[in-house]
């Protein structure tokens, strides 16, 4: 039978301070490890199994540096910061346990601690206030550059109109935009019906029927986005099903939150869910991509790093979107690894503006790391 010392709180390896049970943070992201903050200044992350204490290293840092993962990865050890670490701690009982079990089950979790160096801290703060005054500016400008095109309001004393299949197929044979959205605004059925024109075979048909309703949903969310929001709900419900086929989804969930960020822009966090399915990475990574273009801020708030290994995935498709996202977001801390991609001509496709584009892998890397480097896109 263990002493009475076998069984403590957690504690501060920096202060010796009692620490509190962590959390999820306010900001959710995925993949995300529980964390929390000591008295003394520093931050600490629980890995429950002990198996993943790399991450676990990461996205303390990060989380030390108010989540710029850019200025992370500026730091050295000793010289910024200081590390430390907790062993057999207990998630559940929220204790640390020398004996490394509790009534026969085994106990492996870690607390990893990171405390930044005093003149670091306040660099992070001043670096995160300035990040949200740019943040403000940027996104006003963004706004004034490519404003949503105005809805039409319809005329009150006509007729409104009635969605059929026969009629929502023909607006977007034509192309139809004005006609989808005045359609949208008298019946609500027609996001559902231009739902199912996703369940076509032919690919880049798809797309095109993708890129349509996102037209159509940036502009209808100006004046109904609760029905694009249902919109979404219903595709993320219909991709996250194991016995069905998210035909289309993906690109039209990413081309309705990369249209208007400013609305659904906490929707994209849940595209990360999809890149583990070899039938959904390439699209939710091309939508990562898009999202990108106008909010790269909002691919900054998630784990973004974890998506490095796909530089090496063995589809040029992946590697060369991926290397587009990455470019898209500044991500310095992937330079090394786009330059490995400057020889591979392997081409892929992808869809831009409505077109379906080829491009080799060397050019997208190329591009990524002109743009890391202050390049236009």
């Amino acid at each position: 039978m263990g002493n009475e010392h076998s069984i403590v709180r957690p504690w501060c390896p920096f202060c010796g301070i009692e620490v509190g049970r962590p959390s999820h943070a306010p900001v959710r992201k995925m993949n995300e490890f529980p964390v929390g903050r000591c008295q003394c200044g520093a931050v600490y992350s629980c890995d429950a199994t002990g198996h993943n204490v790399g991450s676990a290293i990461v996205e303390t840092l990060v989380y030390a540096c108010n989540d710029n993962a850019d200025f992370a990865w500026e730091l050295m050890p000793e010289d910024d910061y200081l590390t430390g670490r907790i062993e057999n701690y207990d998630e559940q009982e929220h204790r640390v346990v020398a004996t490394k079990n509790i009534d026969g089950r085994a106990v492996r979790g870690v607390l990893y601690f990171v405390r930044l160096h005093t003149d670091i801290q306040e660099i992070a703060k001043r670096i995160e206030d300035k990040k949200q005054d740019e943040l403000q500016q940027e996104t006003a400008a963004l706004r004034q550059r490519r404003p949503a095109k105005p809805v039409v309001i319809p005329d009150d004393k006509r007729v409104k109109q009635k969605a059929t299949k026969r009629l929502v197929k023909k607006l977007v044979e034509a192309g139809d935009v004005d006609g989808l959205v005045t359609l949208c605004l008298d019946d609500k059925k027609t996001l559902r019906l231009l739902q199912r024109l996703l369940y076509e075979p032919d690919e880049q048909r798809r797309w095109e029927i993708a890129y349509l309703i996102g037209r159509v949903s940036e502009r209808v969310a100006t004046r109904d986005p609760g029905a694009v929001s249902e919109l979404l709900h219903r595709f993320f419900e219909a991709c996250s099903d194991s016995a069905a086929t998210p035909w289309g989804m993906v690109e039209t969930i990413g081309y309705v939150i990369a249209f208007r960020p400013d609305i659904f822009g906490a929707f994209t966090r849940y595209l990360l869910n999809y890149i583990g399915e070899p039938s959904t990475v390439n699209q939710s990574i091309w939508a990562l991509a898009e999202i990108a273009g106008n909010r790269p801020d909002l691919i900054r708030k998630t784990p973004f790093y974890n998506l490095f290994h796909f530089l090496k995935h063995p589809q040029p498709q992946v590697r060369g979107q991926v290397a587009r996202l990455l470019g898209r977001i500044r991500a310095t801390e992937a330079v090394m690894q786009l330059m490995e991609l400057s020889s591979d001509e392997s081409s892929f496709r992808y869809f831009k503006e409505g077109e379906m584009v080829s491009m080799t892998v060397a050019a997208a890397a190329q591009q990524a790391i002109k743009l890391i480097h202050g390049g236009n896109d």
